[in-house]
């Protein structure tokens, strides 16, 4: 099979994150979380901000390394915290069989996961707490629809935080309402 095919193979995967949600928000009685793939947007979208405030030499690296963190999900799903009490999966194997099709481009993005899941890199750290404060974002999200057992997300992300940056915003975010962004801006005219 040419390298061309094992690619495109390889993106029909990556689209399964947009069909498996995010398991976790059951317990706080979501009905309809969101998808994988849309927790992986605004992690890497976050990603890229943390390195910046971290003044990180290249924040694309934290970004990337944040936008490939789930990619093992397209195979094995969302495990919820209950469920990976009781079941084991060595995702790094899961990984490597996605990616050993991809020869030389599947072995540097194998590298990059890894940078991720074990968190031995500056940008490793700085893409887990990307990861860990969308999760907040998300919680307080929930929290503000009225989901008021997400807000355990949040108490439990605060301890789990390496960066400074990604610590501060978490104290704001307690601060402030998901909706606040948009309040404003019903009252201004745009500016010519």
């Amino acid at each position: 099979m040419n390298s061309n095919r094992h690619i495109l193979k390889f993106f029909f995967e990556l689209g399964q994150l947009r069909k498996i949600k995010r398991e976790g928000w059951r317990f706080a009685a979501v009905e309809q979380p969101e998808s994988v793939a849309e927790h992986t947007l605004r992690t890497a979208q976050i990603g890229y901000f943390l390195a910046l405030l971290e003044k990180y030499k290249d924040p694309y690296e934290g970004c990337t390394i944040a936008l490939f963190h789930q990619i093992g999900e397209c195979r094995i799903g969302d495990l919820h915290k209950v469920a990976q009490r009781y079941i084991e999966v060595n995702e790094e194997k899961v990984v490597h069989n996605q990616l050993q099709p991809l020869a030389k481009m599947g072995e540097s993005l194998m590298k990059v996961w890894k940078q991720g899941e074990y968190q031995k890199t500056e940008a490793g750290k700085i893409a887990r707490d990307a990861d860990l404060l969308e999760l907040a974002v998300t919680a307080k999200e929930y929290v503000d629809r009225g989901y008021e057992e997400a807000m355990d997300m949040i108490h439990n992300t605060k301890k789990r935080l390496y960066t400074k940056s990604a610590r501060q915003l978490l104290q704001e975010l307690e601060r402030v309402h998901s909706s606040d962004w948009w309040r404003n801006l019903k009252k201004f005219n745009d500016v010519k």
